[in-house]
């Protein structure tokens, strides 16, 4: 039963119960009717005024929920667009390199180029509060690491990353690349 059929019919219920009042009130004197109440046109007219004001505050937050969807789907679209903004000039970086590579020999400048662009990239990442994950003599946690292997390396290298296969990433305080390990056993 939806909501609208549920009011009318305690609104019918309502009615029904005023007119039952209503007939047993003596029709001798209008002080009576004063001192039983509101009359059956006052309730009737109550009731649909409530239903009115039911029916806008459903309507309101039925509007309400559509724009907070809308808001959100809007705001995650413009945050990635900020973040891709924001690397469009890593890319002409590495269009640069590649096209120094083709024009020179040197190799030691091609390297540079190379490193810049890599600690503009960490800087761009250190900004969005992307950090790497520690692995080297870590204890290895499983809330951060994924073991890939193990290799027996000693009771003092027990349990502790020895190794690391792929480095792992956080945003803020999530993990959201887990690094890949080698665990001693």
């Amino acid at each position: 039963m939806s909501k609208k059929e549920k009011i009318e019919l305690e609104n019918e219920q309502v009615e029904e119960t005023t007119l039952q009042d209503a007939a047993e009130l003596p029709n001798d004197s209008a002080e009576q009717n004063e001192e039983q109440g509101p009359t059956v046109e006052e309730l009737q007219e109550r009731i649909a005024e409530l239903e009115d004001k039911n029916l806008r505050m459903m309507a309101e937050f039925d509007n309400f929920r559509r724009r907070t969807n809308r808001e959100k789907l809007d705001l995650m679209d413009t945050a990635g667009e900020r973040i891709f903004t924001e690397m469009l000039p890593l890319v002409d970086d590495f269009e640069r390199a590649v096209a120094a590579m083709e024009k020179t020999d040197d190799i030691e400048a091609v390297r540079e180029g190379i490193r810049l662009i890599q600690q503009k990239f960490l800087s761009f990442l250190d900004k969005h509060d992307v950090h790497a994950i520690e692995t080297e003599g870590a204890d290895f946690n499983t809330d951060e690491h994924e073991a890939v292997t193990t290799f027996a390396a000693g009771e003092e290298q027990k349990g502790k990353v020895i190794d690391c296969t792929q480095r792992g990433y956080k945003l803020g305080e999530k993990v959201i690349r887990f690094a890949k390990v080698v665990v001693g056993e």
